[in-house]
């Protein structure tokens, strides 16, 4: 059964690790496919969370201009394009891209401009978060939130953290999250991820985000499953990308099965085009062989994900409404 007919909602998506080959060698030409291939792409298998993360690293270099923030969004677009996606939620983390001179608001801006000018020009409907991470600075966080509040009536839509939790306390990072809770900022959160089920009750107590990316190690604790389930508390999850950083053998091994037949509002995303090295599509394809999943699971799961999605009120609805007719 093939699933690229599907529309498709995807709210975990990094901008800056979704660069194809051909927006990358446009940007630097000298970068040649083997190169693109060493630098950008890990191993299907990788150590750790922090081993698939200096791969990262690739990707922040070449979006330090205006041009190659316009460029790598405008490709990003192309992607999910190809994938069917009806609505995506991109999140990247802007002070990584001042690098040549770039103020941290004009990164903001020009990829809430392009992401603005995208949706027309491609019909998919998306939503910017940003992202402080976890080796940032309590400054740092506050600087990203303050973004947020910023362009709160644009195209920015929430705030997230990200990067490798383990070996990384949450303290620098409280004062930003007490603040979107002051303001009604939507946020979401990495946990349960590189760490276990003790990380992600820490960041819903901390940080109390109305979603979890990741979250997947739950699974370990039932009462956290019931707490997630009781409070409709939303799991981005990403099965691939969580066989790469080995927190799973295979993939047979995911609980995204279990988390689903758990009744947790869960979602599938791919986390990253280029980092993780696949699709939408290709997850879908993989769900079903692995656990057997057809079209009621991948509706359900993007029912889901529009439920938790950081929009205005009547956009849910039509997209709603579009998801449906798709699935049909």
């Amino acid at each position: 059964m093939g699933f690229s007919h599907l529309p498709k909602v995807q709210l975990h998506l990094h901008l800056d690790c979704s660069q194809s080959y051909e927006v990358v060698s446009q940007i630097d030409p000298s970068i040649t496919r083997a190169e693109y291939q060493n630098s950008f792409i890990p191993p299907a298998k990788c150590t750790d969370l922090a081993d698939v993360l200096t791969r990262a690293a690739s990707g922040v270099r070449i979006m330090q201009t205006e041009e190659q923030l316009r460029l790598v969004t405008q490709d990003l677009f192309a992607q999910l394009v190809q994938d069917n996606v009806l609505y995506a939620e991109v999140r990247f983390a802007p002070l990584l891209h001042t690098e040549k001179g770039l103020a941290a608001q004009d990164v903001v801006r020009v990829v809430e401009g392009t992401v603005s000018e995208s949706i027309v020009a491609t019909g998919v409907e998306a939503r910017i978060l940003l992202c402080t991470l976890r080796n940032f600075s309590e400054a740092q966080s506050l600087e990203t939130m303050s973004l947020v509040k910023q362009f709160r009536d644009t195209y920015v839509a929430g705030f997230d953290i990200a990067a490798d939790e383990a070996g990384h306390p949450i303290d620098a990072h409280v004062k930003a999250f007490q603040y979107a809770r002051a303001h009604h900022i939507p946020c979401t959160a990495h946990a349960g991820e590189a760490a276990g089920p003790e990380s992600v009750w820490q960041t819903l107590r901390h940080f109390c985000p109305a979603r979890i990316g990741h979250g997947v190690r739950s699974i370990e604790d039932p009462a956290l499953i019931e707490h997630l389930r009781r409070n409709n508390i939303h799991l981005e999850v990403c099965p691939t990308s969580n066989v790469m950083t080995d927190i799973y053998p295979d993939y047979g091994s995911h609980p995204v099965d279990r988390l689903y037949r758990a009744g947790v509002s869960l979602g599938i995303n791919n986390d990253a085009y280029t980092l993780i090295n696949t699709t939408l599509t290709q997850e879908y394809g993989k769900l079903n062989r692995a656990f057997g999943w057809e079209k009621e699971h991948f509706l359900q799961c993007n029912v889901n994900a529009l439920q938790a999605a950081f929009i205005p009120e009547q956009t849910p609805d039509e997209l709603m409404a579009r998801l449906l007719e798709g699935y049909r």
